[in-house]
């Protein structure tokens, strides 16, 4: 069979780094060498959120399949693809049922059989319920935040600007599903220096949305 690899990572500075898309890759050519499967193409999205399938990526590695070009998908875990119980269950329906097979390396299933398609569901719903959990948590602490009298939002001046009003802008930012990368150059267009009147990183940033109970 011939296959195509999908890999993604979440955020730029993973995209830059190249590590885990290069992780994802590995485990993607020494599956399909156990398997005996032809990779014809590794296609990735770097920096790219799995919310949604509106992704080059993916969008590409789809209409491949549709056309005929590959009878398979591989990814190295099925968060990979998508996060969304409805994005799951229409591509099951549509494209991974009898026209290609979904494979996932780290979950150990296939599409091919009913049984396959139901631990599919069964992963993306817990996949779901993981990123809409972060969000409770985000949103829980900027209504902390708020009732300390934190003002939320991008400040009028930058001299008005004080730590607890940058963690808040963080914390608002990363609830929109901002990239580290996009809440690095947000808060450089704000005028928001660092605690210590530095330029703010991606590894700065996920190291505030940690000490606050947020994923990065």
């Amino acid at each position: 069979m011939k296959v195509i690899g999908y890999v993604r990572v979440s955020t730029d500075e993973q995209a830059s780094q190249g590590v885990s898309l290069a992780a994802q890759a590995d485990k993607i050519r020494a599956y399909c060498a156990l398997y005996d499967l032809e990779l014809i193409d590794i296609i990735e999205d770097a920096g790219q959120s799995a919310k949604s399938l509106n992704r080059p990526g993916i969008q590409r590695a789809l209409g491949m399949l549709r056309n005929g070009e590959a009878g398979g998908l591989i990814v190295a875990k099925l968060d990979r693809l998508t996060r969304s119980v409805r994005d799951v269950a229409d591509l099951c329906d549509t494209v991974f049922s009898r026209t290609a097979t979904l494979f996932s390396v780290g979950d150990q299933l296939d599409t091919r059989s009913a049984a396959g398609r139901l631990v599919v569901n069964i992963l993306a719903c817990v996949s779901q319920w993981e990123r809409e959990a972060i969000g409770e948590r985000t949103k829980t602490a900027l209504a902390y935040k708020k009732s300390q009298g934190v003002r939320l939002g991008a400040p009028p001046t930058a001299r008005q600007t004080d730590d607890s009003d940058t963690v808040a802008r963080i914390l608002e930012l990363r609830a929109q599903d901002c990239t580290l990368w996009d809440i690095v150059h947000t808060l450089q267009a704000e005028g928001r220096p660092t605690k210590r009147g530095g330029q703010w990183a991606p590894k700065t940033v996920a190291q505030v949305l940690a000490r606050h109970g947020v994923a990065a």
